[in-house]
């Protein structure tokens, strides 16, 4: 089979351009004892605005901030969608694992996976076709690499079922992509490219970078594509073309290079990872900070400061609310946190500040307290272990005021201790068993506490 396509250099654009238990663990702050003692809160407009009102303006919905990664956090998205859809999506761009290792490994350039799954769940549903569009960029290819490339060949000829209810302008514009990613995959005849469990959306994203030289770019054409919410954003924390490796410095020293070899190694590189809680084996030591690392320029790998996304810097200038979303701490939620500038801002804002705890421990917060997961934000945040020229030296509760926590969460939750931090609002939130990873939130309820919050605020 022989491409002769060079680029999308023509193609068409649709660019139309109850659940919440109420019960606060509360501690005086003009009290001097590290005591507490438990309060009921009943807001007067509980549940108002868990839904937004369609015909009220979209600027008078409350805007949000949310700093997590592809997995846990999307679990909540759809309900979120029906309380305001001015989010901000803040997304990390070290993911290494599955199909987004294949592709950074053969083309270089950021990770584009947690970004695409976002994207994927904020895209419409409304329609057929948006459906179709949908299913086609959330599509993966068989495990087995021969029949993965089999079908890989019959997507990008066009002629695979995935295609039917895609009209035309959709079908060239996200075909013209495709192919233009296989070229690229083509040129580099040094390298042999695996199919096996590939994303369609993730080849896409990854096409429409190299074509337009900018993530940016690639993310506001596969918003419009996916047709998401135009005052919805999905940012990723660190706006480059270049490839950054994730790294960690444990507590005995040890540095540990890639985000998956962080939170979930794999014996293999496409070998799918495995997210189920305690897949992997424990850590030599617990994590004392992480760090970006790249090989441009040099040989090996060495620490570097990348600067933070301008967009989300502006983004948490004017939001209503700053979320630090549930799901890998040290892996998802630090990375957005340890740039410069992230920290001064959030510590300059009044605004609410909400942490999301996990409901189970995970290879990264093995043994850890509620008031561990607040150390850990706030030495992200100040730098505490990076750059001595570029720390801070903020209290916990300058970054946090207030904790969700999901019922029955195997997460102690140390009361005394998030009071001697400053935080004196923890509110517990219904919560759902999932066989896989244990405790999770139960979404209505925890949309249904965030938005009683903003009103109480």
């Amino acid at each position: 089979m022989v491409y002769t396509y060079l680029g999308p250099t023509s193609f068409f654009f649709f660019f139309n351009t109850s659940s919440l238990t109420s019960t606060i663990y509360s501690s005086s702050s003009s009290s001097s004892s590290s005591s507490s003692s438990m309060a009921s809160f009943h807001s007067p407009n509980r549940h108002r605005r868990c839904y937004s009102n369609p015909n009220l303006p979209t600027d008078l919905h409350p805007a949000l901030l949310v700093f997590s990664g592809g997995t846990a956090f999307n679990g909540v998205v759809e309900d979120l969608k029906n309380f305001t859809t001015r989010v901000a999506h803040v997304l990390p761009v070290s993911d290494d694992g599955g199909s987004t290792a294949e592709i950074v490994r053969v083309l270089g350039g950021p990770a584009v996976g947690d970004i695409r799954s976002r994207c994927l769940r904020l895209s419409d549903q409304s329609t057929a076709e948006a459906l179709a569009v949908r299913n086609l960029l959330g599509h993966r290819l068989p495990f087995d690499p021969l029949q993965a490339k089999s079908e890989w060949y019959s997507i990008v000829e066009g002629d695979h079922f995935l295609w039917e209810g895609v009209s035309k302008p959709y079908r060239e514009t996200i075909r013209a992509f495709l192919v233009y990613f296989q070229n690229q995959i083509l040129r580099r005849s040094e390298e042999s490219f695996c199919f096996s469990n590939g994303s369609i959306g993730n080849f896409f994203f990854a096409g429409a970078r190299i074509f337009f030289q900018s993530l940016d770019a690639a993310i506001f054409l596969f918003s419009r594509v996916s047709d998401i919410p135009p005052e919805s954003l999905v940012l990723p924390v660190i706006s480059t073309n270049d490839r950054l490796t994730l790294g960690c410095e444990l507590w005995d020293g040890t540095v540990i290079r890639g985000q998956n070899e962080i939170s979930h190694p794999t014996s293999g590189t496409m070998e799918p990872v495995n997210k189920e809680s305690f897949a992997a084996p424990p850590l030599p030591s617990k994590i004392k900070r992480v760090l970006y690392m790249s090989s441009e320029g040099e040989k090996l790998l060495h620490e570097v400061f990348p600067s933070p996304n301008a967009a989300v810097l502006e983004q948490l200038n004017s939001v209503d609310c700053i979320v630090y979303a549930m799901g890998s701490l040290f892996t998802s939620v630090c990375p957005s946190l340890v740039l410069l500038g992230i920290g001064e801002i959030i510590s300059s804002r009044s605004c609410l500040k909400v942490l999301m705890l996990n409901g189970t421990h995970d290879r990264e917060t093995n043994g850890f307290l509620a008031s561990s997961f607040v150390t850990a934000i706030t030495d992200a945040l100040n730098r505490t272990y990076g750059d001595p020229s570029n720390r801070l030296n903020n209290p916990p509760s300058q970054y946090i005021n207030t904790l969700l926590v999901p019922r029955n969460s195997a997460i102690p939750v140390d009361v005394d201790c998030l009071a001697a931090q400053g935080i004196f609002d923890v509110i517990v939130v219904d919560s759902l068993c999932d066989t896989k990873v244990g405790i999770i939130y139960d979404p209505k309820s925890l949309i249904r506490a965030l938005a009683d919050l903003i009103d109480r605020t």
